[in-house]
């Protein structure tokens, strides 16, 4: 009897530790989340498309962008980065939006990253950390400012 009331005792013990370290579930977007969530993806999918045109509908006056190699590029040369023909691979995972007011939000995100080999340079980084800075002017949230962070130095 003894027996089985430790047995029964350990087994909801396990039951009740495994509960609670089960992840919780993430909560629900909000409606702006999504909304700045979705403008993100948009700006990837102009990314493998080449779509200049998107990004410059999207890309606020004095837009700038800091690439994986932490060079600065101001606008237009931040369009011709962003638009990468060479580009084989870009799968964003981990998306989440940081709001700093009513009309500014950082989306980051990590992503997996492969592009064609170039003959002069080594492949990028193959895991890379992005970040945006949307921010709202009059109804339409425009991109001000995107960077690209290499997530392993080990993949250069």
């Amino acid at each position: 009897m003894k027996g089985k009331l430790l047995s029964i005792f350990f087994i909801c013990f396990a039951a009740a530790l495994m509960q609670a370290q089960a992840p919780a579930s993430p909560k629900p977007l909000s409606p702006l989340e999504q909304t700045l969530i979705a403008n993100e993806k948009n700006l990837i999918e102009a990314k493998k498309k080449d779509d200049d045109e998107y990004f410059k509908r999207v890309l606020s006056d004095g837009f700038a962008l800091v690439a994986v190699d932490g060079k600065l590029h101001e606008k237009q040369e931040a369009v011709d980065e962003l638009g990468d023909s060479d580009l084989v691979e870009l799968t964003p995972y981990n998306l989440k939006a940081l709001f700093m007011a009513d009309d500014a939000a950082i989306v980051t995100y990590d992503a997996i990253f492969r592009e064609a080999p170039k003959e002069d340079e080594g492949p990028q980084p193959r895991y890379q950390h992005f970040s945006s800075l949307w921010v709202k002017q009059g109804d339409q949230w425009k991109l001000k400012f995107h960077q690209a962070t290499a997530a392993h130095w080990g993949d250069w």
